[in-house]
């Protein structure tokens, strides 16, 4: 006993304790390094679990260098050893190794125990990374519906072979407990010839369901398979021959007869009424989508041609209605006109009503509304009412899901649109719009590395995104990488956007006469109205803090659909604490602080 306190006393003075504190507290801070690095340069994961066990196979080190080496104003010195004692008897050096070894197990046995044992370290392992995927969420049964390929002589029934696997990817995402990968997603494989292995990689779907359809004269005759993505393997096929009146009860079969083939205990999907759609009308919607997922002012304006042109063949058609409302708001945000887009903003209000008016259980249509309500009419409680109706009928719709991510930033709770907009992305990973808004979020909350990785994201899917090139350039401006920024702010389809880059880069390079000659052209556009809420930001960039104000009420009077960044647009934060801000708030019914 006599020599084990001996050796306390010896641990000590040799400054033993005082060195495993600082290991465990240098410990502490590289790992709250290592992880973001990690993600950021997109390391393995085990990178992570090689940093835990070298940091921990230190502590021993630690405690034996410590028992050597001594650090005095002579530099590192070996420790002088102790003066004898009287009556004990000394401890053996091979003993001395042992206990050394055994207390610095001892110290690093709680980290080990909480990063691999400890339940609540499983943070580490179903975290949302940054591109919206979960490293070990609870597996959920997952499918990707591919475009299925038309086999007819008509080439010019493409779309409508697309239609065929889009219906059923809407009736397979209404399934509880399935994950079903979003449209835009699913169909940036059409026309690749890529392994099932890899696309199922790409899009997170453990199934891929792909098909043909072949027309001839009145009927249809549609080939679909079900297969399992890492093997290959043929998981169900079926044929089926129809007549074309009655394509979307086909479509309907297909996607139960899926639901059974992958075995999952699911709640019954509600019954439909059958419903007849003009084909030719489903086809000017489809196209419509396509131009809407380009993002760009002019694909705004082709969607709202073809979108219209398909409502006017078909009248009820809700899906329509719904994308016709999504497409004119955009259309007017991003082009305008004299009247700052208030006649086209006025018809996408009427469309999304249509819409709810027709397809009182379709999700799409509430969120179309949710959409309008919130960014346009102000209608805070009526968009939030919007949207638990939309997510209540289409859970798993990235559109929904990003929607309500889009409603949660708009009143400051970042934190959480963060993990909504990544989740709508794990359902849509090819989307461009998620990550474009995502990083709107990123640059609110003063992540620009997030921000401008996820603008990157966007372009990569969608090189010309008005939005995506605008977001990597505030980016990129925000860290003073300023010729970066301006090329960013180029590769914009939005010539609006890009004059407004020129003129923030120009301020920041220290060019006050260069700068108002930006301005100026920016000024001078006859639809500047339109774009009240990005002359406003250019204003607050420069300054000049009354003109930024005055630009803001404009926006605010033409309901300028950029105001929902305005609790979080870190442009605008010279403004805040100004009571005219307060102001602008209670106009807008966003809460304070």
């Amino acid at each position: 006993m006599g020599n084990l306190q001996e050796l306390f006393v010896e641990l000590r003075r040799r400054r033993v304790f005082r060195a495993l504190v600082g290991w465990g507290i240098a410990s502490f801070a590289i790992l709250q390094v290592i992880e973001p690095v990690m993600h950021a340069y997109h390391l393995p994961e085990w990178t992570l679990t090689a940093a835990v066990t070298f940091l921990a196979a230190g502590f021993p080190v630690a405690v034996i260098l410590s028992w050597i080496f001594d650090l005095s104003t002579r530099g590192i010195i070996r420790t002088a050893p102790a003066p004898a004692a009287g009556g004990g008897g000394a401890t053996s050096p091979s003993r001395v190794v042992l206990l050394l070894l055994a207390l610095g197990l001892l110290a690093a046995a709680p980290g080990l125990v909480y990063f691999f044992v400890w339940p609540g370290a499983a943070w580490r392992r179903s975290e949302v990374r940054p591109g919206g995927t979960s490293e070990a969420a609870p597996q959920v049964p997952s499918i990707a519906v591919l475009p299925f390929a038309n086999l007819s002589s008509d080439k010019e029934q493409e779309y409508f072979s697309d239609g065929i696997a889009e219906e059923i990817l809407n009736a397979l995402a209404q399934v509880q407990g399935l994950k079903v990968i979003g449209r835009t997603s699913s169909f940036s494989m059409k026309g690749k010839s890529e392994d099932l292995r890899s696309i199922g990689q790409k899009l997170g779907a453990a199934n891929l369901l792909e098909g043909s359809v072949r027309k001839a004269g009145p009927r249809v005759r549609i080939t679909a398979q079900l297969v399992e993505a890492a093997g290959g393997t043929h998981l169900w096929s079926q044929e089926f021959d129809r007549e074309m009146t009655d394509v979307f009860s086909v479509q309907e079969e297909i996607a139960r007869a899926v639901v059974t083939a992958l075995r999952l205990k699911l709640l019954p999907m509600a019954s439909e009424p059958k419903r007849i759609i003009d084909p030719r009308a489903h086809d000017e919607y489809l196209l419509g989508l396509a131009y809407l997922a380009k993002g760009t002012a002019e694909a705004y304006g082709d969607a709202v041609g073809v979108l219209r042109q398909a409502v006017e063949i078909e009248p009820h058609y809700v899906l329509a209605w719904a994308a016709l409302s999504s497409a004119r708001f955009w259309h007017a945000d991003q082009g305008g006109g004299p009247d700052g887009g208030a006649k086209e903003f006025a018809e996408a209000v009427e469309a999304a009503e249509k819409a709810v008016a027709l397809g009182p259980d379709v999700g799409q249509a509430f969120r179309a509304r949710a959409l309008i309500r919130q960014a346009f009419l102000r209608d805070r409680a009526g968009a939030e009412a919007d949207m638990e109706r939309a997510r209540a009928l289409s859970p798993q719709n990235p559109d929904v899901i990003a929607m309500h991510a889009t409603m949660l930033a708009t009143v400051g709770r970042l934190p959480e649109a963060i993990v909504a907009f990544q989740q709508a992305a794990a359902f849509d990973p090819l989307s461009p719009d998620i990550p474009v808004m995502l990083s709107a979020v990123y640059l609110g909350t003063g992540r620009l590395e997030q921000a401008e990785a996820a603008a990157r994201r966007s372009l990569e899917i969608a090189p010309s995104h008005g939005r995506g090139a605008r977001n990597l350039g505030f980016a990129l401006l925000l860290q003073g990488r300023l010729p970066e920024a301006r090329a960013a702010f180029h590769r914009s389809s939005n010539p609006f956007f890009v004059e407004v880059g020129d003129a923030m880069v120009n301020q920041a390079s220290g060019d006050p006469a260069q700068a108002r000659k930006s301005l100026d052209v920016i000024l001078a556009r006859p639809s500047v109205v339109a774009g009240a809420y990005q002359v406003s930001e250019v204003y607050a960039w420069r300054g000049e803090i009354d003109k930024a104000f005055e630009w803001l009420k404009v926006a605010a009077d033409h309901r300028d659909a950029g105001l929902v960044y305005v609790k979080y647009d870190p442009f605008l934060k010279p403004l805040r604490g100004d009571p005219r801000y307060d102001a602008l708030l209670a106009k807008l019914q966003l809460p304070r602080g």
